[in-house]
Order: structure tokens, then C-alpha cells, then sequence
């Protein structure tokens, strides 16, 4: 198992912890680590004993601590701490910043145990964590990106003035488009009317022709 050992203190008041089989001596050492942790701002920081490393992740005064074999690495106990301190908060809220020592250890100690064992064995975790990195690789090479953009001298005043004349440009497109086919209408109107002028004019005068006259007086009696 790659994840020991865990807790949630606030200070040095532990709230709840979980320790596996393999690591009965992991409560007073990590005892022993919370109060070494840097006073002040929020922090993530490792510490080594043996083989074992402690990881801390500690943000707006709650602390989430673990203990991990050296071959876990930093990526997976620390994407564990974010998971367990999520959890943490959305599950107590403000009640964990008055909250005495061990006050959540009975609830909060079966989640420690789920999501170590999760992180420890499941494939998953792992592919879940690279894919966040890999979005996170994504968003730092956009930022690159834009850099090198403004780097060129290109101003983003200057993009939007580009814009600006291409939607300008396309809103005179589809006025002169609904002007050629209003023209091309009307012509064809008036075509139409022609040809119709043209046809009872032919009638006529194959009428007049049969009738002897324009007057038609051979057929109106």
C-alpha cells in the first residue's frame, strides 16, 4: 500500500486520522512534523524518516498530512491530500476550525481509509492525476503562447480592431447580398410582365388575322 498513514489537524489538534497495518508508529512522528510546519501562509511541503515520506498540504488552516513509501512519489499522495481536504471542507465546513481533537475521527476515519486504499491500488487514481496534468501542460503552453504573441509586438487592441472590420466587412456582404437579390427579384418581375404583354399581343394578332380586321368584325356581330 503506497499510502500509510493519514490525518486532518487543524494546528497541531488532530481531527481525524487513519493508519494502515504496515505503520503502527506513524501517529507520534506525524505529531512530531506538524509542528515543524512553517507557521504563516498555506503550504505544501515534504519531510523524509527512513524510507517513509511525509507529505503536508496545509490551506486555509487545515492541515492534511500522509505517509507514503519514498516509490510513491509526490504526484499521487499529493493529488490524495487535495482529494482528502475537498472532502474535508465540503463535508464540515466552519465547524472544523472550532472543532475539539478528534471530533470527526469516527465519521471522517473510514473516508482516510476508502480513499488510501483508492490511491494506493486503483489504476485509476494514477491515469486521473496524469490527465490533470496533462490539462494543466495544455494550459501553460496557451499562456505560452500568448506571450510569444505579445512578445511579436501584436497588442490585443490591435486583434480587436481586426475583428471589428471583419464583422464590418461581413455586414456589408450581406447588405450588398440582399440588394442583388431584391435586384435580380424585380428583374425577373418585370421580365415575367413582358413576356405576358408579349403573349397577348401574339393572341391578338392571330385573332385580328382570323376575324379580317383589328376591329374583329367578322367575329363581333
Amino acid at each position: 500500500m503506497a499510502i500509510q498513514y493519514a490525518l486532518v489537524a487543524r494546528g497541531s489538534t488532530v481531527l481525524a486520522e487513519f493508519a494502515g497495518s504496515a505503520l503502527t508508529n506513524a501517529g507520534p512522528i506525524a505529531r512530531q512534523v506538524l509542528d515543524r510546519i512553517p507557521g504563516g501562509d498555506d503550504c505544501h511541503v515534504s519531510y523524509s524518516q527512513d524510507r517513509y515520506i511525509f507529505h503536508v498540504k496545509r490551506t486555509d488552516g487545515i492541515t492534511v498530512l500522509c505517509v507514503a513509501d519514498d516509490a510513491a512519489g509526490r504526484r499521487i499522495p499529493f493529488s490524495f491530500l487535495e482529494d482528502i481536504h475537498a472532502r474535508f471542507i465540503k463535508t464540515y465546513g466552519r465547524a472544523c476550525h472550532s472543532a475539539p481533537a478528534y471530533a470527526m475521527n469516527e465519521e471522517f476515519s473510514r473516508i482516510l481509509s476508502q480513499q488510501m486504499d483508492y490511491y494506493s491500488n486503483d489504476p485509476n487514481a494514477d491515469r486521473v492525476n496524469r490527465l490533470r496534468g496533462e490539462m494543466n501542460q495544455v494550459r501553460n503552453v496557451m499562456i505560452e503562447n500568448i506571450d510569444k504573441v505579445l512578445e511579436r509586438g501584436d497588442r490585443l487592441e490591435f486583434l480587436v480592431d481586426k475583428t471589428k472590420d471583419m464583422q464590418a466587412s461581413t455586414h456589408r456582404f450581406r447588405k450588398q447580398a440582399r440588394r442583388l437579390r431584391s435586384s435580380v427579384w424585380w428583374r425577373n418581375i418585370k421580365l415575367m410582365i413582358l413576356l405576358i404583354l408579349l403573349l397577348l399581343v401574339v393572341i391578338y394578332v392571330l385573332v385580328a388575322l382570323a376575324c379580317h380586321g383589328i376591329t374583329l368584325p367578322a367575329c363581333i356581330r
